[in-house]
């Protein structure tokens, strides 16, 4: 072979090679400015859906829509509120929860802090709630004995306990974490001591700022004193699509303490929503914003989609009846059509395995689900509406919307999709 010739090839393979590096380019570009999930492989659960109430045993009734796990906080079911004085309990609200839990085969899960007034380190000091309540208690015994009294009296119960709520923030919490550890610790112990079977849920931290308490907490232990990490993955006021950032850095802070393995919940999130009976206004901060009705039915669906999607295993919306972010009017009765998206939302996923769920360059999301070998896509974009085609690959005939209408295909290859998620399907899944 001359050298001229041997040039010629090497300058054809060298272009060649620059060309399949571009493609290959461009195509990773493509992918990579679309995100892809990795939902977990078994059938969802009904526990993916949780719920916060306030206000059932006084004027909301039972919802009307299926759920499979109840956060009773900001439902009067706190120490402060079962100890009100030392020594001296009054569990009647908390036993009537526990009672309609049991009738309708909801599990509870029971947070455990704040502290008591009297029994508070500084008595006197601003909380979110009534003087002193963020604090730690003055002497751990009382704490222990609150612990013990709740786990002798719920035993096979309850089976789920929340360490505490929110102890990034001071209104919340006041101390520091390395307290809030010790705190863990012996609640952990004495409620394996009674119920070895009990699931024990460390303090929940929240938001952007709720990471960095994590790692510390992870850091000096507080792993052992938690069979699941609890965090709230409050975006507001940005859309559900900002969780996908802020677990991913959760999950790291949890591979990275060495405790990726144990399982990761959502124990509170949600928005400021309209109501029609009354103004919702909007507050300084993160809660800026308030949603529309039409935006809150969509906001929950897809919250529910990507907590899954993202390998949280439970979500507890806040909340039901909240006279300012609820799904019902503020007088707790009155349905919002969001309470309906919730119906719809959990009527698609549970007993479905979710396949996949991807983004594309477009910020259009697909979630491929299937039950008993039926396929459907849950397709939506948070941000625009789009002429979305249907592709040639998925035998689909209907699509519903969260309002539960079903609507034939027939013929159309094309489909508007907005922030509102649709489900496509060959028949009823």
């Amino acid at each position: 072979m001359t050298i001229q010739r041997s040039f010629f090839y090497l300058c054809t393979l060298v272009v060649l090679g620059f060309l399949i590096v571009q493609v290959r380019s461009g195509l990773d570009r493509r992918w990579d400015a679309g995100q892809r999930l990795d939902p977990p492989s078994q059938p969802i659960p009904r526990s993916l859906f949780g719920l916060h109430m306030h206000h059932l045993t006084d004027t909301t009734p039972w919802p009307k829509v299926r759920f499979g796990t109840w956060r009773l906080w900001d439902a009067y079911a706190a120490w402060p509120n079962v100890e009100p004085r030392k020594a001296q309990w009054d569990f009647s609200r908390v036993d009537q929860y526990l009672s309609l839990a049991e009738s309708h085969g909801v599990e509870v899960l029971l947070p455990l802090g704040l502290s008591p007034t009297w029994a508070s380190a500084r008595p006197t000091e601003h909380s979110g709630y009534g003087p002193g309540n963020a604090a730690e208690p003055a002497h751990s015994s009382d704490w222990q004995d609150y612990v013990r009294q709740v786990a002798m009296r719920y035993r096979g119960r309850v089976h789920a306990y929340e360490i505490w709520n929110e102890p990034n923030l001071p209104d919340f919490f006041s101390g520091r974490p390395e307290t809030m550890l010790e705190l863990a610790r012996q609640a952990y112990q004495i409620l394996k001591q009674v119920d070895g079977s009990v699931i024990v849920v460390s303090p929940s931290a929240t938001g952007a700022a709720g990471v960095e308490w994590l790692d510390r907490y992870l850091k000096l232990g507080g792993g052992a004193s938690s069979d699941v990490i609890g965090f709230h993955f409050y975006v507001t006021p940005g859309a559900p699509e900002a969780m996908v950032d802020l677990a991913r850095k959760v999950k790291t802070v949890m591979a990275v303490n060495r405790v990726a393995d144990k399982p990761l919940w959502n124990t509170e999130s949600g928005w400021l929503i309209e109501n029609r009976l009354s103004k919702v206004h909007p507050r300084a901060g993160s809660f800026s914003r308030v949603l529309t009705l039409d935006e809150a039915s969509a906001y929950v669906a897809r919250c529910y989609l990507l907590n899954w999607a993202l390998g949280i295993s439970r979500f507890y919306f806040y909340s039901w009846d909240s006279e300012i972010g609820g799904l019902t009017e503020e007088d707790g009765k009155t349905l919002k059509p969001p309470s309906a998206a919730y119906a719809e939302i959990e009527n698609w996923l549970v007993g479905a395995r979710m396949i996949s769920c991807v983004s594309d360059k477009e910020d259009t999301w697909t979630c491929e689900v299937e039950r008993a070998g039926h396929h459907g896509w849950v397709v939506w974009n948070p941000g625009h509406t789009i002429e979305f085609k249907i592709p040639a690959a998925w035998p689909v005939a209907r699509l519903k919307d969260l309002a539960g209408n079903a609507h034939s295909l027939g013929s159309h290859s094309i489909v508007s999709i907005g922030p509102s998620p649709l489900l496509f399907e060959s028949q009823a899944l």
